[in-house]
């Protein structure tokens, strides 16, 4: 058995880039894969390729010569090398430059037969890494052959030589990043002669003269290689030691100063991998730029799962307040949308909303200004008084209508116009709203969002779409926490990746523990041991329940996914499902 109980504190392809090129060139962010993490590189083998083709472009280009050397440690694995029938015409620019003619390539065999077998050649799907210097343009080529003939692309991590060395090859010792450049200042054993393994050859050399420079500066796995070529400067890549002996699972870390001080926290499903990209990639936030070049060490605390350290995190940051995190100074102060407790009832924005009003208030929002664009929405779906005196039940003979009255938005229950029966039917709208019925409200305020469109006052239109927004994930959120905070106690489980099962025990809200049973054994000990020695966590007389609302929205995120399985919930919450009519089942378009 694992178990872990939090403790109760208070509150295309990849390249050197970071990027994978679409059809189109664009580079589009990735991630390094599982089987690509923490390898040193001289366990990494490199199929260092070079193409000869008709032209600059896979498009309308074909391949004459495909030159592969693959390589571990410094050592030659095997080499690949074949001219190609491209199918047409070698052009005689294309034969001044290699040498290669159009009698050289008509007995050779077409990329049909040459593809697949460089393919297997190189592994690429086994986890090899594709090396060449400006590789967009092999790989280019290669991937459209691929493409062409229905091949899948194995989608390898592609290192470009000419990125490598921009990073490390100044131009006090070179006018310019190329081959022949580069061969001339590190003396490769093989010149470069624009034939295709006589160039791999030459880029092989030129990889580990590379390499070797990179390795002072913290180069020393594949996952730096990622980053290698990000401007990140030398003294914060040096720091990468720093993550050397982290263990490699789930966790939180914090980043200490000179005098042992928590600069930051934050939270990793791999701790080590995580830590160490700091030190590998480029920051692009000025903030933990700084922190970074200030951090002497790093403190790991290993989770059992990913969602303790994340709930870890909340309550490290709440309890350390570290100058580097951003967060709000008060989350268990966000505003909430009600309706006051009066004869004639009308929409408030409050601060602090007790328990026993959950049901029927909205929120909590993110901000004022988030909880009083959702009031105007509701104030211009339902016709409620909006005037702040508190009314008395019997008006004043001396009282007069507003100019909302007088333009039908009001029905004037300050002058007697609108007894407490009729104000009370007016209401009915604003009240489901607030509670589990959102629809009419939303079809009245789409329907004049089309109106102001159609008349085309654009601004006001999207003033109301805003308005409308806030209303909706208002009411979203309040009608997703419901359940979570009123629940006495919920154990849940969700299968591991390994085969055993993660276990979460929720009490008001707040996660009181969490354990993991190993594969192939019976669960039940590990539950019966988690229910025993969890948090005992009280209701709380505020709407948000017992933890900050962004802690119960992890948990909620954490229930909400596939193969989620409720074993126990105690007796006394509000139902486990979202309301039939609720916000859940509307979007609105525009900035989120």
């Amino acid at each position: 058995m694992a178990a872990t109980l939090l403790d109760v504190a208070p509150g295309g392809r990849l390249t050197l880039d970071g990027t994978t090129r679409n059809a189109a060139g664009v580079g589009v962010p990735v991630q390094l894969g599982l089987d690509e993490l923490g390898t040193a590189l001289h366990e990494v083998t490199f199929v260092v390729v070079d193409l000869e083709t008709t032209g600059g472009s896979p498009t309308g280009s074909e391949i004459t010569e495909i030159g592969a050397v693959k390589v571990r440690g410094g050592e030659v694995l095997g080499e690949f090398q074949t001219l190609v029938n491209p199918g047409v015409a070698v052009p005689p620019m294309i034969t001044v430059l290699t040498g290669i003619t159009t009698a050289m390539v008509m007995a050779a065999p077409p990329v049909t037969e040459v593809l697949p077998a460089f393919l297997e050649f190189a592994g690429l799907d086994r986890g090899s890494v594709l090396v060449a210097h400006n590789a967009r343009f092999d790989v280019g080529f290669l991937r459209h052959a691929a493409e062409r003939m229905g091949l899948p692309w194995p989608r390898p991590a592609v290192v470009d030589t000419v990125a490598l060395a921009r990073r490390v090859v100044t131009r006090d010792e070179a006018p310019n990043h190329k081959l022949s450049t580069l061969a001339g200042l590190f003396a490769t054993e093989v010149t470069p002669d624009h034939r295709a393994l006589h160039d791999a050859r030459a880029t092989v050399d030129v990889l580990h003269a590379l390499l070797g420079r990179l390795a002072p500066l913290g180069v020393t796995h594949l996952e730096d290689l990622h980053t290698a070529a990000d401007p990140v400067p030398s003294g914060r890549r040096r720091k990468a030691g720093m993550a050397d002996g982290l263990p490699s699972g789930p966790g939180v870390y914090q980043f200490l100063g000179p005098r042992g001080e928590v600069l930051y926290v934050g939270t990793a499903v791999d701790l080590r991998r995580r830590v160490r990209q700091y030190f590998t990639a480029a920051e692009k936030r000025a903030r933990i730029g700084e922190m970074l070049d200030i951090a002497t060490s790093v403190r790991p605390i290993p989770c059992a799962t990913a969602l303790e350290a994340q709930v870890r995190e909340l309550r490290l940051i709440a309890e350390l307040d570290p100058p580097y995190n951003r967060r709000s100074r008060r989350p268990d102060r966000r505003p909430w949308l009600r309706l006051t407790d009066e004869a004639f009832p009308r929409l408030s924005v409050v601060r602090n909303l007790p328990a026993a009003e959950l049901g029927s208030a909205i929120g909590p929002f993110h901000s004022r200004a988030a909880a009083t664009a959702a009031l105007e929405a509701l104030q211009e779906a339902v016709a409620l008084r909006r005037c702040s005196p508190r009314l008395p039940v019997r008006p004043s003979p001396t009282a007069a209508a507003c100019a909302l009255a007088e333009m039908g938005r009001c029905g004037a229950p300050c002058t007697g116009a609108q007894d407490r029966t009729a104000y009370e039917v007016a209401l009915a709208p604003a009240r489901g709203a607030l509670g589990t019925e959102l629809d009419p409200v939303v079809e009245v305020l789409r329907a004049r969002i089309s109106a102001l469109a159609a008349q085309q006052r654009y601004e006001e239109a999207a003033t109301e779409r805003d308005r409308l927004r806030a209303l909706v994930q208002g009411a979203r959120r309040a009608q997703r926490l419901r359940p979570l905070v009123t629940t006495p106690e919920l154990l849940a489980a969700r299968r591991a990746d390994d085969g055993g099962w993660e276990l979460v025990l929720v009490r008001y809200g707040r996660l009181a523990g969490v354990a993991v049973s190993p594969a192939r054994t019976d669960p039940t000990s590990v539950m019966d041991a988690l229910l025993a020695t969890a948090e005992q966590v009280a209701a709380s007389d505020h709407a948000c329940g017992a933890a900050p609302v962004e802690e119960t929205e992890l948990l909620a995120g954490w229930l909400e996914q596939d193969g989620v399985r409720l074993v126990r919930v105690g007796e006394g919450g509000m139902p486990l499902a979202w309301p039939v009519r609720g916000a859940a089942r509307h979007a609105v378009p525009g900035r989120g």
